[in-house]
């Protein structure tokens, strides 16, 4: 079951907030479109679903390493070389997450204390502004995952895990 989670959790729950976005989203243009009538929370919901679709979809690229680089250099090196640099990004990764995770907690932490909520849903903002802590929490993780997996690949000296390219 571990396995099944850490192979599609963000897939899953990109699955979720996608749907919850597509369909909110249809609903409030036939609203708008046929009824002449719209809703704030429709609106607010899209918002949000998109904000936590972008940051778990973050943590997703991450894991499948899809996220845009520049890797002229990787395709002159031998695999160790290749890994060494992998690692090195992942740590330099690793550290900014680390730094956004320690302030994005702190937003949440503030808008608890003093109590915001939405305009149109009003439900506190701290399930909205989780938002960010949880995508880097799944970055942090997915850098580990990547970090050991590098590891690996240069103690064994294989080909390390490029992840799925765009273009060929």
């Amino acid at each position: 079951m571990l396995k099944t989670l850490d192979r599609n959790l963000e897939r899953w729950a990109l699955l979720i907030f996608y749907m919850m976005l597509v369909t909110t989203m249809a609903i409030e243009v036939i609203r708008r479109e046929i009824f002449a009538y719209s809703s704030v929370w429709g609106e607010e919901v899209v918002r949000y679903a998109f904000i936590y679709l972008a940051w778990i979809g973050a943590a997703a690229a991450v894991r499948e390493r899809a996220h845009i680089r520049i890797d002229v250099v990787m395709h002159y090196v031998g695999p160790r070389t290749k890994a060494a640099l992998y690692i090195l990004g992942d740590l330099v990764m690793a550290a900014v997450a680390v730094v956004a995770l320690y302030w994005s907690w702190e937003t949440v932490l503030v808008s608890a204390k003093f109590g915001s909520v939405s305009a149109g849903l009003r439900v506190s903002m701290v399930w909205f502004l989780l938002a960010v802590p949880v995508g880097f929490g799944l970055m942090l993780l997915r850098l580990a995952q990547s970090f050991l997996r590098d590891l690996r690949a240069l103690r064994e000296g294989t080909p390390v895990h490029e992840g799925n390219q765009l273009f060929d």
